[in-house]
C-alpha cells in the first residue's frame, strides 16, 4: 500500500500536498482498534503527508540581507536555452522565496520556490522540518526548481532535534564528498545504516527526488517484528544538508552555443545563476502510535499527540495509563494488540505498580501489585484484611466495608489480631471468648493485667498446706539473699529464664518458662525454649519461692529427674534469684571460672 503511494505520489505531484494533509484529525466513524465483537485489536492512523503545515527553517535564504539577484536557464518552445533573471527580496511578499511554503499547498502551476543566497561556491545549505511529534515515515520527496544538487545528505532526529542520524547520501562523487562506497548493497546487517547513491542524477524523475525508507531493507516484509527498522523509520525531524551544487560549477549550465541572452557573463553574473531552489518538501508516513490508535489528535496544552487506545498512554502511546499495569506494555501486532491491563486491586486501591517477577511465576499473567490498600486491606490484590481486622463473609470483598475489627479485648488477649477465617483472637491463658473478654471455666478474674484469669483453688491443691497455714513454713533457702561462687558451683545446671504463665494441675503449679541463656547445661543437656517448671503445692503455699509472671530469673539446680514431671522441678537444692545486671555479671564470672576449673575445693560436680 505504502509503495503504491509513492508512485502515487511520483506520477501526480500536483496534488500531493493536498491529498495528503488533512485525513489523521478526521474521527473514525467507528472504532478501528476494536473488532466487531469488541476486542482490542492493531490500529494505526492514517497514512499522511506529515510535512504538510509544518515548520521549514533555512540556514540561509536569498534577499533577507537585503534585494538579490539570481538567474535560472529554461529551454523554450523552441528548443532554445533562455535565461531569466529574477529579483529576491525577503521585505516584500511578492518577491519572497522563504523556505516556510515549502509545506503547504503545491501545485506545479502554483509553486513558491524557496532559494538559497547565489553564491559561486554553495556549500553545506541545510533545510530543517520539524514534524511535531515521532512519525513512522515511508519516504521523504524533493521537488527542485532548478537542477538537482550534485551531492546532499538527509538526516533524522528522534528527539526532536537534539542528536542527528543520517539516512541518506546523494553524490555522483561519494567516496570523495562524503566518504562512504557508493551502492553498497544492504543487508541485514546494516539495514540501519545509510547509504550512498548517484541515482538521483540518472532517474527519469525530473526534478523530483524520493528516498522510500524501507526499500531494499531485508526485514521490511517483517516489520512489525523488527525493532531496527522501527526505529530506523522514527523521526521527529528531517534535514537536508545541501554540499555541492556540481561537480564542475563553470559547467553548471552547460554554457555553449545554445544558450542565448547571456549578457552579464561578469563574476557577479555568473554568481547569480548558483543556488539551491526548491519547490516542495513532502514527509509520507504514519503518525507513531505503536498500534494503539487509529488517528492523532490535538490536545489541550496544543500539542499533536496520539488519541490512544487499550488502556494506554503517551504521546505515542509508549505506555500503559495510571493503573493498568498488571501486564507489560507492547508494541501492538497483527496477532496481539497487547493492551495493558488494569490491576485487580477490589476497588481498594488507586495506584498500582508492576512487578516483573510476579508477572514470571504467574506464568505471564499477572504482575501488577496495588499500593496504600485503602479500608483496612493489605495483600498484593488488597484482597485480605490487615492485622487487626477480620473479613466481614456478609458483604463482598469489593465492599468499602468487606474488612472489620477483631475487637481484640485489650487486657484478655496477647495482641490485636485474630484469625482471618473464624475472627478468634489470640487470648491469654485461663482467657476465653472470641475476643478474650471473659475468663475460661474453672478461672476467676484477677486485678493483674499480666494474668487476668487465675485458676480457681480447689481442695486438692492445697494438700498438705495446713502446716503452712498454722504458720510453720520453714525458711525459704531456694531464694537465697546472696550468690556466690560456691552455690553456683555446686549446681549442675544454670539457666536464665523468664516466667510466662502458670495453672494448676493435679495439685502442683505448672509454670511456662522461657529458658533464654544457658551458663551450665548439666548432665540433661539443657536447650534454648519454652519448657516446664514445676512446684509443688506445699511451695506454693509457703511462696517458696515467690515466681512472678512476666519476670527474669536465674535457675541453679541439679540434675534430678522425675518421671511423673517433663520439665524442671523445683526442690531444696534449687536455687531462684530474681535477673538484674548484678547478678548477670556474677554469673558471667563464676561461669568463665567453672570453665577453668577454678571451683572451691570439694565444691564441684
Amino acid at each position: 500500500m505504502e509503495r503504491f503511494v509513492i508512485a502515487l505520489l511520483l506520477a501526480v505531484p500536483s496534488v500531493s500536498g493536498a491529498y495528503f494533509s488533512q485525513f489523521s484529525m478526521r474521527a473514525p466513524d467507528h472504532d478501528p482498534c476494536q473488532d466487531t465483537t469488541g476486542r482490542p485489536i492493531r490500529c494505526v492512523p492514517e497514512f499522511i503527508n506529515a510535512a504538510f503545515g509544518k515548520p521549514v527553517i533555512a540556514s540561509d535564504t536569498c534577499g533577507t540581507s537585503g534585494p538579490t539577484k539570481f538567474c535560472t536557464v529554461n529551454e523554450g518552445a523552441d528548443g532554445i536555452m533562455r535565461e531569466r533573471c529574477e529579483t529576491c527580496d525577503a521585505s516584500v511578499a511578492a518577491t519572497s522565496h522563504p523556505a516556510s511554503l515549502l509545506t503547504d499547498l503545491n501545485s506545479i502551476g502554483n509553486m513558491t520556490c524557496w532559494v538559497s543566497t547565489p553564491s559561486l561556491s554553495p556549500h553545506n545549505v541545510s533545510l530543517t522540518l520539524s514534524l511535531g511529534k515521532k512519525f513512522e515515515l515511508t519516504y521523504v520527496s524533493m521537488h527542485f526548481c532548478s537542477r538537482l544538487p550534485d551531492s546532499m545528505a538527509l538526516y533524522k532526529s528522534a528527539d526532536f532535534g537534539k542528536t542527528w542520524t543520517p539516512f541518506q547520501f546523494y553524490s555522483t562523487e561519494c567516496k570523495k564528498v562524503y566518504g562512504k562506497e557508493p551502492d553498497v548493497k544492504i543487508t541485514k546487517a546494516n539495514e540501519q545504516e545509510a547509504v550512498c547513491t548517484d541515482s538521483h542524477q540518472v532517474a527519469p524523475s525530473g526534478n523530483r527526488v524520493a528516498f522510500p525508507f524501507l526499500e531494499s531493507r531485508p526485514s521490511a516484509m517483517t516489520f512489525e517484528t523488527s525493532p531496527v527498522l522501527q526505529d530506523w523509520v522514527t523521526a521527529t525531524d528531517i534535514r537536508v544538508v545541501f554540499t555541492r551544487l556540481s561537480p564542475d560549477q563553470a559547467e553548471l549550465y552547460g554554457l555553449s552555443n545554445d544558450v542565448t541572452a547571456f549578457n552579464n557573463d561578469t563574476e557577479d553574473g555568473v554568481k547569480q545563476r548558483y543556488f539551491y531552489s526548491m519547490g516542495e518538501l513532502a514527509v509520507g508516513g504514519r503518525c507513531k502510535c505503536n498500534g494503539h490508535a487509529s488517528r492523532c489528535i490535538v490536545d489541550k496544552m496544543g500539542k499533536y499527540t496520539c488519541d490512544c487506545k487499550h488502556n494506554t498512554a503517551g504521546t505515542e502511546c509508549e505506555t500503559c495509563k495510571p493503573f493498568h499495569y498488571d501486564r507489560p506494555w507492547g508494541r501492538a501486532t497483527a496477532q496481539s494488540a497487547n493492551p495493558c491491563v488494569a490491576c485487580n486491586c477490589n476497588m481498594h486501591a488507586k495506584r498500582c505498580r508492576f512487578d516483573q517477577e510476579l508477572f514470571r511465576m504467574s506464568g505471564n499473567r499477572s504482575g501488577g501489585v496495588c499500593l496504600n490498600c485503602r479500608h483496612n486491606t493489605a495483600g498484593r490484590n488488597c484482597h485480605l484484611c490487615k492485622p487487626g481486622f477480620v473479613r466481614d463473609s456478609s458483604v463482598p470483598m469489593t465492599h468499602r466495608k468487606a474488612c472489620k475489627s477483631c475487637s481484640c479485648h485489650p487486657v484478655g488477649s496477647l495482641g490485636k489480631s485474630c484469625n482471618q477465617t473464624s475472627g478468634q483472637c489470640v487470648c491469654k491463658p485461663g482467657v476465653t471468648g472470641t475476643t478474650c473478654n471473659r475468663c475460661a471455666k474453672g478461672y476467676q478474674q484477677s486485678r493483674s493485667t499480666v494474668t487476668p484469669c487465675i485458676r480457681i483453688p480447689t481442695k486438692a491443691d492445697f494438700v498438705g498446706e495446713d502446716s503452712a497455714e498454722q504458720g510453720k513454713c520453714a525458711k525459704c533457702r531456694i531464694v537465697p539473699k546472696r550468690l556466690n561462687q560456691r552455690k553456683f558451683c555446686k549446681r549442675e545446671h544454670a539457666l536464665q529464664i523468664v516466667v510466662v504463665s502458670r495453672e494448676m494441675e493435679n495439685g502442683w503449679a505448672k509454670y511456662r518458662i522461657v529458658v533464654e541463656s544457658i551458663f551450665k547445661r548439666g548432665k540433661e543437656g539443657h536447650q534454648r525454649g519454652e519448657t516446664s517448671l514445676w512446684l509443688s503445692a506445699q511451695a506454693v503455699a509457703c511462696k517458696c519461692p515467690k515466681l512472678r509472671i512476666g519476670r527474669r530469673y536465674l535457675l541453679l539446680g541439679k540434675d534430678d529427674t522425675d518421671d511423673e514431671h517433663e520439665g524442671i522441678v523445683v526442690n531444696s537444692k534449687t536455687v531462684l534469684v530474681d535477673w538484674d545486671d548484678d547478678v548477670m555479671d556474677k554469673v558471667v564470672r563464676f561461669s568463665k571460672k567453672d570453665k577453668l576449673g577454678q571451683c572451691p575445693a570439694g565444691h564441684h560436680y
